[in-house]
């Protein structure tokens, strides 16, 4: 296999969409028995829907940042590890909380990006 140079890989990550992103690091940290986490504050929010009966069926799951708190820096880094956004975009997406960090993800996935965060 061909070696990328990292501006080759930067325009393929450009490319994918945030959940291709977020599985493309898990599948990164899984390979390289890595992670990159740091403690925040998050709530798993559920898509609105009909009654209890689809919540309990339920299987997608957006990951809502409410705040950054008073330490953005370590906020930022983890969004960038769940999400593999650039500095500039994971910034933006902090300050402009509460916003959504995952959409549409499993519960595991979703409860552990709330875990990181």
């Amino acid at each position: 296999m061909a070696k990328l140079s990292t501006d080759a890989l930067l325009d393929a990550f450009k490319e994918m969409t945030l959940l291709e992103l977020s599985e493309f690091v898990k599948v990164f940290e899984e390979t390289f028995d890595v992670t990159a986490a740091a403690p925040v504050a998050v709530a798993v929010a559920a898509p609105a829907g009909g009654g209890g009966e689809a919540a309990a069926e339920q299987d997608e799951f957006d990951v809502i940042l409410e705040s950054a708190g008073d330490n953005k820096i370590p906020v930022i880094k983890e969004v960038r590890a769940l999400t593999n956004l650039g500095l500039k975009e994971a910034k933006d997406l902090v300050e402009a909380a509460p916003t959504a960090v995952l959409e549409k993800v499993n519960k595991d996935a979703a409860e552990a990006a709330k875990a990181t965060l």
